[in-house]
């Protein structure tokens, strides 16, 4: 019986984006030693599922920062999900973009014509204190950074200044998952739903 050959160069690990302890940050193997050593060196947890379900139940408005016009970006996805299958009010900021998604693009927070009820961040690890203060500046009451970026220090300075503050979680999949529609969604296809979440307010 043949046995089928794999090369490595075939193989791409999932990556995740690691804070280090200098401030800098770098991508590794999800799997690796390293990646696990760290992770298990935190001590910030955030909130747990209960309290993120509320937070996303409260929410009327989301402003995506760092949302690409790439469709090949987590943020693209993200923005695609909460446009077609939500209720909320999604709001996209990035500085270098005029429209993505038929959506008029805000190059900052205080651009937007409302305060958002939760800042969905895509953003890398060492710009998180920056986020965090503009959205302590513009009144924002939750900051929600995505799967695979973290900054402690700047979590725990959030939490500090009264902010909700969730890390290396990604919204879209939290929010389908609470609603019982993660199979529903195309994770892996790309193919995603026009059917609006039901949501309880």
């Amino acid at each position: 019986m043949a046995t089928e050959l794999i090369t490595p160069e075939l193989v791409t690990p999932e990556l995740v984006t690691t804070q280090l302890s200098n401030g800098l940050s770098c991508d590794l193997p999800a799997n690796s030693p390293l990646a696990k050593m760290l992770r298990s060196q935190r001590t910030w947890i955030g909130p747990d599922a209960k309290e993120r379900l509320k937070i996303l139940r409260q929410a009327k408005s989301i402003a995506i920062v760092g949302m690409s016009p790439n469709p090949a970006r987590s943020s693209y996805f993200v923005g695609t999900y909460l446009l077609q299958s939500t209720n909320y009010r999604v709001y996209f900021v990035n500085p270098n973009a005029k429209e993505i998604l038929g959506q008029k693009v805000y190059p900052d927070l205080a651009s937007l014509p409302e305060v958002p009820d939760i800042v969905d961040v895509f953003r890398k690890a060492s710009d998180i204190p920056a986020v965090i203060e503009d959205v302590l500046s513009v009144g924002a009451p939750a900051v929600w950074v995505q799967l695979g970026i973290f900054n402690e220090e700047a979590a725990r300075y959030g939490e500090e200044k009264g902010l909700k503050v969730v890390m290396d979680r990604c919204l879209k999949v939290e929010h389908a998952r609470f609603h019982g529609g993660l199979r529903l969604f195309g994770f892996d296809t790309g193919v995603i739903t026009a059917r609006k979440a039901v949501r309880s307010d």
